[in-house]
């Protein structure tokens, strides 16, 4: 029954919703913070319960496929903090999307969302999961696209909708393969099941499925579309891209664990890593306050893949809970930052530039508290949950060392600079936004304080950013209640590594603070990162089609036209003028070996001939001549033998 309260509410909510006409707009939000909150309500219920919902479905001779929702230890966090969440942001949006034409489609939208989350999280076989994961695209795609009207917002939305397609077109590649070795897909069965399943092919089963992750969550190579995605409303990026949407891929690692083999662990450990150092370099790159928290998202997300690589996925949970809070909550202080910056009227000012904000920390006291707090946890600072949930994955890493060798060293000593990243980066960030002099015209802008729909969701989510949410030991994550429901074993403490994190911090913050110089007469940063960012080239619309759809076909069809030409018709000529060289060598043999030795033959057979003739010419001179001869050769051979 609860089961299917929580899949129901949100789905009726959502039909509801769309079929409202203007007259009711005002109660589309309060309908959908209730249906939402009835639905946290619920799932904090379930949190000691194991219950199941089947419904039957396909049935194919001796396959039978039902649709299967059940609770269990696993989704029981999940499920309160993905209704958490959205109902804290659903308060925020309220606020925030007041005003705007198609508010009641906004909140419809974000119904649609949490059924298709929830449903994932529900899942209890593979091909449900996949149906409710492709439901999610779909949500994400009306939601990124939001403002149809503006053509940024949907080409950003034809761009995660596309290279998540590709994602999961090896998520559900895997899940043939799955009903092809072992006729199931059933979680509770997969486990006895993969037994029969040879481990090289198991390896390819497991990667496939980590495809679909390597979509959702923005992994690398298809992690392109997380920063186009910000074009959404920002409520919608603390949503669905900051705290559940993006988190689903982390979840469905985590919930197939058991499939993934050694090998396959290694391949996603290095593309977790690889994920992580790039999104930690971008953001200190990127001026829009959105686009920071974006990478900054890409990064936290290669450290919770690092850690399914890793066999933690407790810790990649751990990890996924506590960024849930603070990075939701960063988002929603940036929307308030962007709302009080908003001009009053259009003058060309972009007000998510960070280089055109400043000294905001006057106007926006609470604001300004809940960043910093939040900014704190994510840079990792003793006391918040940044803290536990990473400090808990490095020394995880220091586990593999005997295994991994030194690769878990190289892992480590790249997730820890990574951190000292994100210090920068976020440092910066803060300083550029709420600290130094305006860097705008007071004139036609005023920023202001938030009203408190918006900044109760803000400070509640900064509170959660604090470390006796998870645990009430601050060092220690493996003591707190969530790791604990986990049963995940207690690591090792090596003071040495936590202090050489907050170390290297505390070096990326006073980097930070040299680098960043604000004066009166502009701004001016000074920095040696230097990097090649032809894929984050601002977006033009005459340009959409050939930045995102011919210059990638154009990359393939290089790649193969060189292949072509080094490769195949190379081995081509190799060959051909092999042979021609193997023929000249046959042809020189044949004259000079072959009839060379015929003719030879022949010249000394007949010069044989010529000679035994000469003496047959019938003259009897010579008849003795040859007799005296022999006779003379005759003799000396016959004294030879006497001797």
């Amino acid at each position: 029954m609860e089961i299917g309260l929580l899949v129901g509410i949100p789905l009726l909510t959502f039909l509801i919703l769309s079929t409202l006409d203007k007259k009711h707009t005002r109660m589309a939000g309060s309908m959908a913070c209730l249906s939402t909150l009835v639905g946290l309500v619920i799932s904090i219920g379930l949190w000691n319960q194991n219950l199941s919902l089947a419904l039957p479905w396909i049935e194919l001779g001796s396959f039978q496929l039902p649709i299967n929702l059940q609770s269990d230890p696993l989704n029981a966090f999940m499920l309160p903090m993905v209704h958490g969440i959205a109902l804290l942001v659903q308060i925020y949006s309220t606020q925030y999307m007041k005003g705007d034409p198609n508010y009641t489609g906004y909140f419809a939208y974000i119904q649609l969302f949490i059924f298709s989350m929830v449903g994932i999280v529900l899942g209890g076989n593979l091909l449900v999961i996949y149906i409710f994961w492709e439901l999610v695209g779909l949500s994400s795609y009306l939601l990124i696209g939001f403002w149809h009207t503006k053509p940024r917002p949907v080409w950003a939305a034809q761009k995660a909708f596309i290279l998540n397609r590709i994602g999961d077109a090896a998520f559900l590649s895997g899940i043939l393969l799955l009903i092809y070795y072992t006729g199931t897909v059933e979680l509770s069965e997969l486990k006895m099941s993969i037994a029969t399943i040879e481990p090289s092919m198991l390896t390819v089963i497991g990667l496939l499925l980590f495809g679909g992750c390597v979509g959702k969550s923005a992994q690398f190579p298809l992690s392109a579309w997380l920063p186009d995605a910000m074009e959404g409303p920002t409520p919608v990026s603390a949503l669905i891209h900051a705290a559940t949407m993006v988190a689903a891929g982390i979840f469905l690692m985590a919930r197939i664990a058991f499939l993934l083999t050694p090998t396959a662990e290694i391949a996603i450990a290095v593309v977790g890593l690889i994920t992580m150092v790039d999104g930690a370099l971008r953001a200190c790159l990127a001026w829009d306050i959105k686009k920071v928290l974006a990478y900054s998202t890409q990064s936290q997300l290669g450290l919770m893949v690092v850690a399914i690589g890793l066999g933690a996925w407790p810790l990649a949970l751990f990890h996924l809970f506590t960024h849930a809070f603070f990075k939701a909550g960063l988002f929603l202080s940036a929307g308030s930052v962007i709302h009080a910056m908003s001009p009053k009227s259009s003058i060309g000012f972009d007000p998510q530039d960070m280089r055109n904000m400043g000294g905001l920390k006057t106007y926006m006291p609470i604001t300004f508290l809940s960043y910093l707090l939040c900014a704190a946890a994510l840079i990792g600072l003793p006391l918040t949950t940044g803290f536990l949930s990473k400090d808990a994955i490095f020394l995880a890493i220091l586990t593999k060392t005997e295994a991994w060798g030194s690769g878990a060293y190289l892992l480590l000593m790249l997730s820890i600079a990574s951190a000292a990243l994100t210090a920068y980066y976020m440092t910066r960030q803060v300083v550029l936004v709420f600290w130094g002099k305006a860097r705008y015209d007071q004139n036609l802008i005023s920023p202001h304080e938030s009203g408190i729909r918006m900044t109760l969701p803000m400070s509640i989510l900064s509170v959660g950013s604090l470390f006796f949410v998870f645990s009430l030991h601050p060092w220690d994550a493996t003591s707190g209640w969530l790791v604990k429901h986990l049963n995940f074993p207690a690591l090792p403490h090596v003071t040495l590594v936590p202090l050489i994190t907050l170390l290297l911090s505390g070096v990326g913050i006073l980097w930070a603070a040299k680098k960043i110089r604000i004066i009166d007469n502009g701004f001016k940063t000074n920095t040696r990162l230097r990097l090649n960012l032809s894929l984050l080239r601002d977006y033009q619309e005459n340009q959409r089609y050939t930045h995102f759809f011919v210059k990638p076909f154009q990359w393939v069809a290089n790649g193969i036209k060189n292949i072509e030409i080094y490769l195949i018709d190379g081995l081509v000529y190799f060959f051909g003028l092999l042979l021609i060289k193997l023929s000249e060598l046959s042809d020189w043999s044949d004259r000079k070996i072959v009839d060379g030795t015929v003719r030879n033959i022949a010249a000394l057979t007949r010069q044989g001939g010529y000679w035994m003739k000469s003496l047959q010419n019938g003259k009897i001179q010579s008849y003795y001549t040859m007799t005296f001869i022999s006779l003379i050769l005759l003799i000396i051979w016959l004294i030879a033998g006497y001797i």
